[in-house]
């Protein structure tokens, strides 16, 4: 019972969601993403969206004697520059023995995702996430692994990259006309494994593979491969991985292969991008995100407006689906109480599985028998500067293109 004015104080990794009164129960969730490197300024876009939707939850009474409060876990670390696995994994370890917390949001990188899914099927702990891609961690296929208790514990509301690869080869060879393409990644999960997705589909097109490398994302120079990649004269650059490396190999792509087509998952659609390696070098990159593009839809923008408000920024699609993602668990409290039953970790587990959002911000929201999301939309952008607005603003710099080609 909370018998506090205010259930929770913006201190120690707590984030404060609002009034709560003598004899609410407080439900705990997790909110995991990488704070820390070369992607914290997305992390904190996206983490804006889920502190909303509960903050909202709470002071309007939506859930009657209930608080949510949200425990914030940072998986990135000043080592790794960005995401780290190990921290992932520590974290993952902390929720679970935390018995108050029943359900978590997050991560934002896949590479975290997998290092953080089989502890929390070990602790029956179900968690969805907003942002991570890889489709290994749902695929019944690597079920012994990342699902080692059985029942789907990773939710995702957003597609992942079987779908976001192949749709990205389609939309450059249909769109851009591309024949030729050299990939790259950043030895990560995510991007192992969105190239590895891309470059099969591109394969199955008849788009030519002149030749494939991982980068380091630790190494400050390209230069070798890049003036490789200059002497085979691909059409297209396609490049799967976060900013850290994103942010070296824009500038000295710029510089060393200045007029090849240039290509990326979600990875790409970033603020820190913008920021870290900036115009001209990002000028004409195009981009995908794993969900549908809604921040420019006018029936959004009351949602827009309220995130403004709350943070002074302006929301992102992935904003939104850590939002609709903090949805679900505040639907799946309301559904178990709906049916008297008990707000446990297994419960709640079975009453997210069970989810229906016929009307999110994102459309109709319901998961398959692995957690993935049933309605996959892959979309693309092409950044172009707007020297009339914020230079490092995804809103203002990506440049809505279309629906990727289903592959």
């Amino acid at each position: 019972m909370i018998t506090r004015r205010f259930a929770i104080q913006a201190t120690a990794g707590l984030v404060a969601t609002g009034p709560a009164f003598a004899a609410d129960r407080v439900v705990k969730v997790g909110l995991d993403l990488s704070f820390t490197g070369a992607d914290a300024t997305d992390a904190t876009r996206t983490a804006n969206g889920g502190i909303l939707a509960f903050e909202e939850a709470n002071s309007g009474h939506e859930v009657p004697g209930i608080i949510f409060q949200l425990q914030k876990y940072d998986d990135g670390s000043a080592t790794a520059g960005q995401y780290d696995p190990a921290q992932a994994a520590t974290n993952a370890r902390r929720m679970v023995s935390d018995r108050a917390i029943v359900a978590a949001l997050g991560p934002q990188m896949s590479g975290a995702g997998k290092a953080m899914a089989p502890i929390l099927s070990a602790g029956n702990l179900a968690i969805v996430t907003p942002v991570a891609t890889n489709p290994d961690i749902t695929d019944p296929k690597f079920a012994a692994l990342y699902r080692p208790a059985g029942r789907a514990i990773f939710f995702r509301t957003v597609a992942t990259d079987a779908y976001q690869g192949p749709n990205m080869a389609n939309y450059l060879a249909q769109a851009l006309k591309v024949n030729s393409v050299y990939v790259l990644d950043d030895s990560g999960a995510y991007g192992v494994g969105l190239a590895d997705a891309f470059q099969k589909q591109a394969g199955r097109i008849g788009v030519r593979l002149l030749g494939r490398d991982r980068l380091d994302p630790k190494a400050a120079d390209y230069a070798a491969v890049l003036t490789k990649i200059r002497s085979l004269d691909p059409q297209a650059l396609y490049y799967g991985g976060v900013a850290q490396a994103a942010v070296k190999l824009a500038k000295q792509a710029y510089e060393i292969i200045p007029n090849v087509i240039k290509a990326g998952g979600d990875g790409v659609q970033s603020a820190d991008l913008l920021a870290g390696a900036g115009f001209p070098a990002v000028e004409g990159w195009y981009a995908t995100i794993a969900a549908a593009h809604v921040t420019g839809d006018p029936k959004l923008a009351a949602f827009s407006q309220r995130y403004l408000e709350r943070f002074r920024l302006q929301p992102d699609d992935y904003a939104v689906t850590c939002y609709v993602g903090a949805r679900v668990i505040i639907q799946a409290v309301k559904d178990l109480l709906a049916q008297h039953r008990e707000i446990t970790r297994d419960a709640m587990r079975d009453a997210i599985q069970g989810v229906q959002l016929p009307d999110s911000l994102l459309g109709p929201i319901a998961f398959d028998a692995n957690g993935d999301l049933r309605n996959q939309v892959i979309s693309v952008f092409q950044i172009r500067k707007d020297p009339t607005r914020p230079l490092d603003s995804p809103n203002d710099q990506y440049h809505y293109v279309g629906v990727a080609p289903a592959a």
